[in-house]
């Protein structure tokens, strides 16, 4: 029986063999070790064919592992005015590309405040995004495009701002970093019950139903000081209070993708898993 939400990591595991190694050996290693997610990391840049693309699709169809992306860091939808084209190619090139690999849910950091109010900078964010939408919708490319919450108070991409673009945007949906959501502000808050009830209420309330079944989550450790995020920590080495989130996550009805970020992440994808098992009641 499937579960409710699928586990898979950011990025193909890190015992994926050298052959064939790529992008298709670990789906075929992430699905022969119980994950059956993989969210394609192209972080530095989007550097894939056709040909490549169509063997990412019949690796993922073989396996049953349903695939992301992860699009470059370099998008930043406040940029300046004469940088955009160039950054926006970046989220239209890892939508168009993870597509033909068979890619449903495009991730990307939506960028920086430059100092400015949310509300200000939301004003040029959204018609920019919008924008990027309106070109994939046309080309009949039916990704979702999914804002990720920061670690970073400096960032576009508090809870609020990502709920703002999703709601203002058909299509949009954010992706759910509750590691970046526990450091954001520096100060250990986002880590009960409560909060996390609260967190997933509001983007219920705001998004609806059909958002909560098709919910697309990250989750690490995350080591953080007073301006939020540092880097991402393994499970035992984090103060995130896992098993609480998962049973938030279950008491809310979550349904959709878990993916790790861990420093050892299919390790730690299996032990969310194994948690979620335990949390949730579920069987396979």
């Amino acid at each position: 029986m499937a579960l409710s939400l699928r586990f898979g990591t950011v990025g193909s595991p890190l015992a994926t063999p050298p052959r064939p190694g790529g992008s298709v050996g670990g789906i075929h290693y992430a699905a022969s070790i119980g994950l059956d997610a993989l969210e394609l990391a192209w972080v530095n840049g989007v550097r894939v064919g056709e040909a490549t693309c169509a063997a990412i699709q019949q690796a993922a169809e073989e396996t049953g592992v349903a695939l992301s992306v992860h699009a470059p860091y370099y998008i930043n939808l406040n940029g300046e005015e004469e940088k955009w084209p160039r950054l926006r190619k970046y989220l239209i090139d890892a939508a168009h590309f993870g597509n033909l690999a068979g890619a449903t849910d495009i991730i990307f950091h939506p960028g920086t405040y430059f100092g400015h109010p949310a509300d200000e900078v939301l004003k040029v964010t959204i018609p920019r995004l919008q924008a990027c939408m309106d070109e994939l919708r046309q080309a009949g490319n039916q990704v979702t495009l999914r804002p990720e919450i920061s670690g970073k108070a400096a960032m576009l991409g508090s809870l609020a701002d990502v709920l703002e673009l999703a709601r203002a945007i058909p299509g949009v949906v954010p992706c759910i970093d509750f590691a970046h959501l526990h450091a954001r502000l520096g100060d250990g808050a986002m880590n009960t019950y409560a909060e996390w009830i609260s967190a997933i209420d509001l983007y219920r309330k705001s998004l609806g139903e059909d958002a909560m079944r098709h919910m697309h989550i990250h989750l690490s450790g995350i080591n953080y000081g007073p301006k939020g995020e540092k880097n991402h920590l393994v499970m035992e080495e984090a103060d995130l209070d896992f098993k609480n989130l998962m049973r938030a996550l279950y008491d809310s009805g979550a349904k959709g993708r878990l993916m790790c970020e861990s420093p050892a992440m299919e390790a730690d994808a299996l032990k969310f898993k194994a948690l979620w098992l335990e949390v949730s009641g579920e069987e396979q």
